[in-house]
């Protein structure tokens, strides 16, 4: 029985989204938002072909990374493999500042039309909604693209920061919302400033968001030797140590742990500062206290708190005690400050405290021992650079003459993965630029043990015949492996990336029409292993001497392809399965053979059959019948185990 709901065709999350928006106070109207909100249903995947001379490093090195040449809505609907599995993106989109943003208004009715658009003026009266409606499809795939414990960082400048928080807190939902970052792109004013303009802009944003923030984790940032320096041994300890506070807030919720405590030195009675109480408990303090050489007892003070540790005998005594104990060094962990006539603190030691640091307003030199949640945070240009950093740091490695000036620097996203994305983790940047995302996780890859791969997503600027995916991204990301820079050699750093270039619509028509070449590429960008979800690509093998191989997986299974081209009907039979397993053999490849081809005549135990087009519009997220993109994750699994029986 056809349903003719209109919710019958929305997925569970979908709908989910759909009940926690009705519950939402705020939500963002504008023009043409309910035809932005289908866009991403009605996108088709493209094929994506791979062009080797782009790509950089060895094959291994290929299969974790990727660029890709092509409009992003498309591309990231062509990632369907990858949707729920990247748990960071980091991406610099256009600002609307009249000359960097392009919008097609046949996209309401046909997202796929290929036509990109006009630049959108700043005096066009309608740019703001058409910025949204461009923005609203991209933001809802990013969204789908990210794990649960996912984030998005996205930057803006003030002309629509406003706007894109509004969509941002509709879409992701406002209580995911982890931060507004103010980083300093300028550190000293422009002369060009005018009645219209008031003040010199010296900032721009991030605006950092959770997939869901129950589950999200802000990491630590590495400490610096700054940092440590701070940790000394002034008593003689052989373990670094700082002052630490033996107080902290909640004195009227914790009455019972204000009171005062008796000084060996002076025989004063110290209190914790007002509003604060003691955060060790009372066995602990006592037994601080009484490592100076002198035993305490509690006593009820005329002072209106709880009784105080007082010393047991004479007060004479007592200071001989600890002044011998002061002289002799390598003081108790609770300590009196000034050489006994301070206030009573603690020795925190160095190898005590966390490994990092919380990122808080400002980059602070302070250690902090309990997490926090970031609200608007402000990073000066000496820990998030400037935006002439990053203009700096482009030239030097490609040289000047790219006709590229808004670059972010590479300290900044730096910061920003390492905050959010795991050492083994996958970054997507769907306006990647200059590729600044690219080389920050190269570079921090090669500074530790990490792991992290990417995946960058580019147009260039095709009206002036300008794709500098090729001409600057790719170009960007070799210079910074090889250490081959404009200005001079740096050392290579170790890594790689594939270059892939968007072509046709994917169906079982424009599949069953391909070349050998591009289906092998094809079978390579969109083969989906249920068993190792999140994983890097299958990695490609070029060597001439194989007929049918083309891939091999991480355990070292080879993937076949017997693709005669359209005009012919390729059967796996048993002189097809005879020539793979001489081609494993002498590639030295597990005895476990994935063929992709039309038909099969031949069973093996150690085969795993593929359907050409089936299989391959299965892993696009596609059948023959129609388009899956958005059948739950549930459904898909369902799908993808029976494609691969």
């Amino acid at each position: 029985m056809h349903n003719s709901s209109p919710y019958s065709q929305l997925t569970r999350d979908e709908l989910i989204e759909l009940l926690e928006h009705h519950e939402q106070g705020v939500r963002i109207t504008f023009s043409g938002k309910a035809t932005a909100q289908e866009i991403a249903r009605s996108v088709r995947p493209r094929v994506m072909a791979t062009v080797p001379r782009f790509g950089a490093g060895a094959p291994e090195q290929q299969a974790d990374n990727l660029v890709i040449e092509g409009e992003n809505l498309q591309a990231m609907v062509t990632l369907y493999r990858y949707r729920g599995q990247v748990d960071l993106i980091l991406t610099d989109p256009p600002y609307n500042t009249g000359n960097d943003f392009r919008y097609n208004d046949r996209w309401d009715e046909d997202p796929n039309d290929p036509d990109l658009g006009t630049i959108v003026s700043a005096d066009d009266g309608a740019r703001h909604t058409k910025w949204m409606r461009f923005m609203w499809p991209r933001l809802q795939t990013m969204k789908s693209m990210l794990k649960p414990s996912g984030v998005l960082a996205i930057c803006i400048d003030h002309r629509e920061l406003f706007r894109l928080g509004t969509m941002l807190d509709e879409i992701f939902n406002e209580r995911n919302r982890i931060a507004i970052i103010n980083w300093q792109k300028n550190y000293a004013p422009k002369n060009n400033v005018g009645e219209k303009t008031h003040v010199s802009t010296a900032t721009e944003y991030v605006l950092v968001y959770a997939k869901d923030i129950d589950v999200a984790k802000t990491r630590l940032l590495e400490r610096t030797e700054l940092m440590d320096s701070r940790y000394a041994s002034i008593d003689g300890d052989p373990e670094l140590w700082a002052p630490g506070d033996l107080t902290g807030p909640g004195a009227e919720s914790h009455r019972g742990q204000v009171y005062g405590v008796q000084s060996p030195f002076t025989g004063e009675i110290v209190y914790p500062a007002d509003g604060r109480c003691w955060a060790a408990d009372r066995k602990r303090m006592k037994s601080m206290l009484e490592a100076w050489g002198s035993p305490y007892v509690l006593k009820k003070l005329r002072d209106g708190k709880e009784p105080a540790f007082v010393i047991k005998g004479s007060l004479t005594t007592a200071k001989r005690k600890a002044e011998k104990i002061l002289r002799a060094g390598n003081w108790p962990v609770g300590y009196w400050r000034d050489n006994g006539l301070g206030n009573f603190r603690l020795k925190k030691y160095l190898k005590d405290v966390r490994r990092g640091t919380i990122p808080m307003t400002y980059w602070a030199d302070e250690d902090y021992e309990t997490s926090a949640i970031l609200g608007s945070v402000s990073w000066d240009h000496e820990q998030s650079g400037h935006s002439q950093t990053g203009l700096n740091e482009l030239n030097a490695i490609v040289g000047r003459g790219h006709a590229f000036d808004t670059v972010k620097p590479v300290k900044l996203f730096a910061k920003i993965i390492q905050i959010w994305c795991p050492a083994k983790g996958l970054i997507l940047d769907p306006f990647a630029g200059s590729g600044t995302t690219g080389h920050a996780a190269l570079w921090l890859n090669s500074e530790s043990a990490a792991s992290r791969r990417f995946i960058l997503i580019e147009q260039g600027r095709p009206e002036r015949g300008d794709p500098y995916a090729r001409s600057l991204t790719a170009k960007r990301l070799k210079r910074v492996l090889d250490g081959q820079w404009a200005i001079g050699a740096r050392e290579p750093i170790p890594g790689g990336f594939s270059f892939v270039a968007l072509r046709s619509r994917v169906d079982a028509e424009a599949v069953l029409a391909m070349e050998r070449d591009l289906m092998a590429d094809t079978v390579i960008a969109s083969h989906y292993d249920s068993s190792r979800r999140g994983g890097p690509s299958l990695i490609r093998v070029s060597d001439g001497s194989c007929r049918y191989l083309v891939a091999r997986n991480a355990d070292n299974e080879g993937f076949f392809l017997i693709w005669e081209g359209p005009n012919k009907s390729p059967v796996l039979d048993s002189a097809a399965y005879d020539m793979i397993v001489k081609e494993a053999i002498a590639m030295n490849l597990a005895q476990v053979y994935h063929v992709y081809a039309r038909f099969s005549t031949y069973q093996s135990d150690d085969v795993r059959f593929y359907q050409i087009p089936n299989r391959i519009l299965l892993d696009f997220g596609l059948s023959e019948a129609a388009d899956a993109f958005n059948n739950s994750e549930s459904e898909r699994t369902d799908r993808v185990s029976i494609g691969a029986a």
